[in-house]
């Protein structure tokens, strides 16, 4: 028998969508939260094991604690943002449990692996990039020093074994939404878009565009486009169906779902007898033909990273897509019945407030169905990070307001952090407050009955946006008002 394995998404603030479950990692507007799809893989490898996903299943750290008693090895997805708190709690369950062996993956330790081990004395090794195999052969007895992937220490000096191959027959690797079924409530997983309850599975792994914001590419999955076969996605969506009667939509949380067309017009063909409402990522490229297809195969709603509606920013952040071809992309959306959620960002290199302007007159004229407004982060490890690190634009390397809320943590000049929080709300109230965009989304929520839902989520974000509106407000009032100097004599 395998070591008796805990993978954990842990608990860490409130309502925190990370780790794991997110390549955005915060605590959104609205409480909300993807799956740990890369923690299923190798928990569906190893007998005995059990997944916790905390934060969704308002799990403790207490509760946490307790739990891993009970294990003889621990897998813990830690983030940027949640990296000290994950580490107080890998420390706190060692306490608890002196013999229980521990792991963490995920980026920071990918991309700061000798940082992880010196700061965390209590893991016994971190994996870097994809982790399925790694850490299943250690559970499986394998020395340390035969696993690819992996550094630990030994004898107090840090040992940094070869890399591991990515993962290529991912029809190989075990069905996520079966463990979803065994150590999951599915009703606890909630994203405003899409419909309640829902699942997300990968059909593919990687992704070669070459965004120098995007974290998982470059620190986790790769640029490598790696696809199940099309027969492999359709039999698991066909059991999902059958297992999970409860569930309203299917959601591909690929890197890039659409991005070849002859595979995706295929596995649409496969999916359409399933009589499935699904919905997925897309990049603006994609061509009319291949949305129609999705659509006729149950698509509902896409994803959509427009990122920003200035050309320069654009180009700037390598996003391989135009203004002009997001603007016939939504037409073709709309045309067809397709429904967009857009992602926007505010923050990203050469960002000026014209450029903001211009991205909130963009979004408007797109007139998409839901957006998200994010703020750039400048996560370790991404080409972004690096650029404002070598000009000085990174102001503090805290990326939160203490509860996991995204803070600007970048500043280029003329554009201060607080102007671009100001921003994000401004833009916000632009898009949904126009008579048009509110009664769009009223209106779905009575046909989809979820207005309680609706109201829930609206009293969220009007609280999030009251607390950041006051900070903005304190901090300019600090900077206009500068506490006295003591003079030299007093």
């Amino acid at each position: 028998m395998p070591l008796k394995t805990l993978f954990l998404n842990p608990p860490s603030f409130e309502n925190f969508d990370g780790g794991a479950s997110s390549r955005w990692p915060a605590t959104r507007e609205i409480e909300s939260y993807w799956y740990p799809v890369w923690l299923a893989y190798p928990a569906g490898m190893l007998e005995g094991s059990r997944l916790l996903d905390a934060p969704p299943h308002h799990v403790s750290a207490d509760e946490t604690i307790k739990i891993c008693k009970d294990f003889e090895f621990l897998v813990l997805f830690t983030s940027t943002v949640g990296w000290e708190g994950d580490q107080r709690l890998a420390e706190a369950i060692k306490a608890a449990n002196p013999s229980i062996r521990i792991a963490f993956v995920g980026p920071p330790v990918t991309t700061s692996p000798d940082r992880a081990l010196n700061e965390c004395t209590v893991l016994d090794f971190i994996c870097r990039r994809e982790f399925d195999h790694s850490v299943v052969e250690f559970a499986q007895g394998k020395p340390l020093h035969e696993i690819l992937g992996i550094s630990y220490k030994q004898d107090g000096k840090i040992i940094h074994n070869p890399d591991r191959p990515q993962v290529e027959d991912l029809d190989a690797m075990p069905w996520a939404t079966k463990i979803y079924k065994r150590d999951m409530d599915v009703t606890r997983y909630n994203v405003p878009f899409l419909l309640h309850p829902y699942i997300a599975l990968y059909s593919t792994r990687g992704c070669p565009a070459q965004c120098t914001f995007c974290l998982w590419p470059q620190t986790l999955s790769g640029h490598a486009w790696r696809k199940r076969s099309t027969d492999d996605v359709a039999a698991e969506l066909k059991w999902a169906k059958e297992n999970f009667p409860e569930v309203k939509e299917f959601f591909f949380d690929d890197d890039t779902f659409n991005i070849q067309k002859v595979r995706t017009i295929e596995l649409c063909e496969k999916l359409k007898p399933l009589g499935l409402t699904w919905s997925c990522t897309s990049r603006v490229t994609t061509d009319r033909e291949t949305l129609k297809a999705m659509k006729d195969a149950g698509c509902r709603l896409l994803i959509v990273g427009f990122e920003s509606g200035d050309p320069q920013i654009l180009k700037n952040i390598k996003k391989g897509a135009t203004v002009e071809r997001a603007r016939a992309f939504a037409k073709d959306c709309h045309d067809l019945g397709l429904v967009i959620h857009g992602d926007f960002i505010l923050g990203l290199p050469g960002e000026t407030r014209e450029s903001i302007r211009n991205t909130i007159n963009f979004a408007k004229s797109l007139d998409v169905e839901t957006i998200q407004v994010s703020i750039a982060h400048a996560y370790p490890g991404t080409e972004f990070y690096e650029f404002a690190k070598t000009n000085g634009f990174i102001t503090n390397e805290r990326m939160e307001d203490g509860g996991g809320h995204q803070m600007a943590h970048i500043e280029y000049p003329g554009l201060p952090t607080d102007y671009v929080m100001e921003m994000v709300h401004r833009f916000y109230d632009e898009y949904y407050f126009r008579p048009k965009a509110a009664f769009r989304v009223v209106w779905k929520a009575i046909v989809n009955r979820d207005v309680p839902r609706l109201y829930v989520e609206a009293k969220a974000f009007l609280k999030l946006r009251a607390e950041r509106n006051r900070a903005v407000k304190e901090k300019r009032s600090r900077q206009a008002d500068p506490p006295a100097t003591v003079g030299a004599g007093a």
